[in-house]
């Protein structure tokens, strides 16, 4: 070789690929190297499905949108892949096998080898065939237990990131206004700090894991009215301030969730899609907020097909990027053509686009999809013969024993236990009979956003995936020796009472009869609760009240199972059933805990996440309403619920006494701390569910008669008491003043330590003291709860 032959050199690593540059440096880089489209590009997605032969990924069509061909957006590049899982059933390793190489073939061919970010719904576990259904969301806030709702959400974040999935779109944070609203079974709850508690749960165990949280959907969504899915909402701002708003605060402030999902709704005539003030100011400025806002379905198209605020794609385009939205979903519509013809006349800024594709970027560099070692191979397949793909078939499962395990204890602390005139736990009954729709239904058991419900439905030949036992397969595993007769009675909502006679028949021969009622989980109008599946009062659907009622009428001992996504008004059956269960769809293992609970192999320790009410039409009304919103002498409508917010029994008794507090007054920047004992008084061990609740007696702006600020779980053994100690700020007792400020004012508090919203145990009744404070998203949001190390002695 000659000496003026240059050495071979190794190319660079371009800027944005660089690991050892900045993330802020590395995005600047790549922006400015790319075409308008290029930059468009990134920010939409394409609603695929996965091939169940290992092909590449096919694009789904849907009635909202016209076609797509990869062909020619490809070269541009792509930001997100919609639900390639959760579109059809796909064997788990050859939808892996499939993303894979369709993320081969996107950062392929674009210049810059950007690969797409795929999500997938995970409502209530991994909406993937085969994959774990957990309990809904409406059972998390039942649990009250926030510990174990992170090591659901951690399990689950996992399965998706085993198989190349890098966000999810969840959890519901909004709060139930209205239990007629379909989509209560994707809440946490009717309290905002147990939405908040428990969401930001869910957030925190999701992102442990590598996944891109999503809350949705910010704000206003369930507030809708005369709960009609998509109805505009009329909330005023301390409404907005002091409800809505705090889970979604709580969950980016505590939960590092790395993306919003805007709602659908608008409030007071402004879309959220459309908001500034809410996705940008609030959001952003406000709170801190750094990570994307996402679209919800096909929601920036409604800027004009629904709301009618913008007159064209483009222009709705430019209004949701104008108010902070980022990135299209579930498919290029308005952010393709549209939006880049605009740019390119000067309706839209380019400036804007340069804003959504850095954060896009950002989110991308940080989950290291812009690595020079990036490879599309997910965890799952490491080491697999990716040759021969129908050797992968089964060899991946997202249905662990470790997941049933944590399915199974999740339903087990959700269900509620509502009445029980001591028939419960059954002692060996000999003849029992077996009554309902839903006491033979495998899906009974499942919500709207499980892929059995969700998709399964659509594809009837295939198989569920997983295994679903009926009550009745697990109340004969229960009770061996038991003769049982099944009946169905009538259907869910068919209306038809032809099988009611039978049902009596076999409650009148049996020493028990358990009768199970409830929901058929579907979309938009397909089920009796879900999406679009809105219920015009709180009756029992169908003939379900018939049947109940004539089975009250044989005079024999009556137990009323409810698997349902809300609460429903049980008419006479509230203080005839001999016993009343409530399960919020408890998911795949869910069967077994309401058998565990019936034969008192388990000691039930729900608690009712939103209240049951005792007439069906008296809606919307929730625990959390002051004075003129409970019952009153102005009003014929009384909507005391037949069981109130936090409301569940046990097997065992406990005993609340001996409550101290270290000071009666507080300055309005200070704290209460305050002591009691509960004791076990029972014969077996239990949880009790601590719940803390603030009245405020007179305030400068109308409040609720009492909101939940705090709560814990304690489980004591037989005879076992503990010391429980509780710190307070004085913060908790702040709301929205007259001027939209957030305030906490001097004057007087009483703090109700309570097992349920209306069984106060213990009262402290304090003072705050000193001038006025104005407080912000960085004040304390939660009362410590510290159990005693020694256990005080038992009785």
């Amino acid at each position: 070789m000659t000496a003026n032959v240059a050495e071979e050199k190794t190319p660079a690593v371009p800027v944005w690929n660089d690991r050892a540059v900045s993330v802020s440096e590395r995005v600047d880089a790549l922006v400015g190297a790319m075409t308008l489209r290029e930059k468009i590009a990134q920010l939409y997605g394409v609603w695929v499905g996965a091939s169940d032969e290992g092909g590449d990924v096919a694009p789904h069509q849907h009635d909202m949108e016209e076609a797509v061909d990869l062909d020619v957006l490809l070269p541009a590049g792509l930001g997100q892949l919609t639900r390639p899982f959760g579109t059809a059933p796909v064997d788990p390793a050859l939808g892996a096998l499939s993303l894979m190489r369709s993320q081969a073939r996107i950062a392929a061919e674009n210049r810059f080898g950007i690969p797409a970010l795929a999500h997938e719904e995970c409502l209530a576990g991994f909406a993937a065939w085969g994959a774990t259904a957990y309990p809904v969301p409406l059972s998390w806030g039942a649990t009250f237990d926030p510990v174990l709702v992170r090591r659901m959400a951690a399990a689950i974040g996992r399965d998706m990131l085993s198989v190349g999935v890098h966000q999810g779109l969840a959890p519901v944070l909004d709060v139930v206004r209205d239990a007629r609203w379909g989509r209560v079974e994707e809440t946490i709850g009717e309290d905002p700090y147990l939405v908040a508690t428990i969401g930001t749960a869910y957030v925190q165990g999701l992102e442990s894991a590598g996944i891109v949280a999503t809350l949705k959907h910010f704000v206003g969504y369930s507030a809708s009215r005369a709960g009609r899915n998509l109805a505009p909402s009329s909330v005023g701002p301390r409404e907005r301030a002091d409800v809505l708003l705090p889970p979604f605060e709580m969950a980016v402030r505590e939960g590092g969730a790395r993306s919003v999902m805007h709602a659908y709704t608008d409030l007071d005539g402004i879309p959220a899609a459309a908001d500034e003030d809410l996705l940008t100011g609030l959001l952003r400025d406000t709170w801190g907020f750094d990570g994307t806002v996402v679209a919800d379905y096909f929601g920036i198209a409604f800027l004009t097909t629904l709301h009618a605020i913008a007159g064209d794609w483009a222009d709705a385009a430019g209004a949701a990027l104008r108010a902070g939205v980022d990135v299209e979903l579930p498919t290029v519509k308005t952010f393709g053509t549209p939006l880049e013809e605009a740019v390119t006349d000067g309706r839209v800024p380019e400036t804007l686009i340069d804003r959504a594709l850095r954060r896009v970027l950002t989110q991308k560099t940080a989950l290291g999809l812009l690595d020079a070692d990036w490879s599309p191979l997910p965890p799952a397949l490491t080491g697999a013969d990716l040759d021969t793909p129908d050797t992968l078939r089964g060899s991946i499962d997202l249905d662990s024993p470790a997941n049933r395990a944590l399915a199974r204890t999740l339903a087990e602390e959700a269900v509620v236990l509502l009445s029980n005139d001591g028939i419960l736990p059954l002692t060996a009954p000999r003849r029992i009979a077996l009554l309902g729709p839903n006491a033979d239904e495998p899906t009974a058991v499942l919500g709207c956003y499980s892929f059995p419900q969700h998709i399964g439905v659509h594809h009837p030949h295939s198989p569920l995936g997983i295994t679903l036992p009926t009550l009745r397969d697990t109340l004969t595993a229960e009770f061996p020796d038991a003769e049982f007769r099944a009946v169905r009675g009538t259907g869910i909502d068919d209306g038809d009472t032809s099988g009611i006679p039978e049902a009596v028949r076999a409650a009148r021969d049996a020493d028990i009869a358990v009768v199970v009622l409830g929901d058929r989980a579907g979309l938009f109008g397909r089920g009796t609760s879900g999406e679009g599946c809105d219920a015009e009062s709180l009756t029992l659907p169908g003939a379900q009240q018939h049947l109940l009622d004539a089975l009250l009428d044989t005079g024999t001992p009556l137990v009323t199972v409810l698997l349902a996504g809300r609460p429903y008004a049980l008419g006479r059956a509230t203080d005839e059933s001999a016993a009343i269960v409530q399960a919020f769809f408890p998911g795949e293992e869910g069967t077994h805990a309401i058998a565990g609970i019936l034969a008192g192999r388990l000691n039930p320790s729900g608690r009712l996440p939103v209240s049951v009410p005792r007439t069906p039409g008296a809606q919307p009304t929730t625990y959390l309403g002051p004075r003129l919103a409970h019952a009153n002498n102005v009003s014929n409508i009384d909507p005391t619920p037949a069981f109130p917010f936090g409301h569940g029994l046990t097997y065992t008794t406990f005993h609340w006494t001996d409550l101290t507090v270290d000071h009666h007054e507080a300055p309005t920047d200070g704290a209460f701390t305050l002591a009691l004992t509960i004791r076990n008084t029972g014969r077996r061990p239990g949880t009790e569910t601590v719940q803390l609740y603030l009245h405020d007696p007179v305030a400068s702006v109308v409040q609720p008669l009492q909101r939940l600020i705090g709560y814990t779980r304690l489980a004591l053994d037989p005879g076992q008491a503990r010391r429980l100690h509780v710190t307070v700020p004085a913060d908790l007792a702040s709301f929205t003043g007259r001027d939209g400020q957030r305030i906490t004012e001097p004057g007087t508090l009483e703090l109700r330590l309570a097992s349920s919203s209306t069984q106060p145990h213990l009262t402290a009744r304090l003072t705050l003291t000193g001038p006025q404070r104005h407080v912000d998203h960085t004040r304390h949001l939660h009362a410590v709860f510290v159990v005693g190390q020694e256990p005080v002695a038992r009785a």
